[in-house]
């Protein structure tokens, strides 16, 4: 073993050693590993204050995400199951608009299938809110992306059982131009 080896192996060893020791000092709320984890069900996601997009405004006659986002789960074997209030199972098959922010699905500048969602992405391999937060959209003509928020008008279907872990699906929907 030539001496450059033996002192990085004696270095490594005294790093592990170091961390093995600081390890055991470490209690359980100190660790990043022991936060507590966010409780899905529980809100439309987090807005990102560093974020350059402003949140999403009430806009009359759009559907809000604050009674989206007020569905709750309960464990099962291997799932969460969604627990909706009434008020959103009241727009089961209903037509809807609803505004977010647009995360495409497929590729290309103009989307027929995409995401809303409740909050603006800011990392591109992350999904800013949970189930409760994101609503898959199926259009019947494309709609062009865009980075600012989107409204979208649709027959929502509140999804009680989806394969994906969904919660909403606008089916039929159509972009809605804002007025100046």
């Amino acid at each position: 073993m030539s001496r450059f080896q033996c002192r990085s192996a004696a270095g490594l060893a005294a790093a592990a050693g170091l961390a093995l020791g600081l390890i055991g000092s470490i209690t359980p709320m100190d660790s990043v590993w022991a936060q507590p984890a966010p409780v899905i069900g529980q809100g439309p996601g987090f807005h990102d204050p560093r974020s350059p997009f402003k949140p999403l405004q009430e806009k009359e006659g759009v559907l809000t995400w604050a009674l989206l986002s007020s569905v709750t789960t309960k464990p099962d074997k291997t799932r969460l199951i969604p627990i909706f209030p009434s008020a959103v199972q009241a727009l089961d098959k209903k037509t809807v608009k609803v505004q977010g922010f647009m995360m495409p699905l497929e590729p290309g500048d103009k989307q027929k299938h995409f995401l809303l969602s409740s909050v603006p992405t800011s990392c591109s391999f992350c999904v800013p809110a949970g189930a409760e937060g994101l609503i898959e959209v199926r259009t019947k003509e494309p709609v062009r992306y865009s980075l600012e928020p989107v409204t979208v008008q649709g027959v929502l279907a509140v999804l009680n059982d989806d394969p994906y872990g969904l919660f909403y699906r606008v089916n039929e929907g159509q972009a809605v131009v804002s007025k100046p």
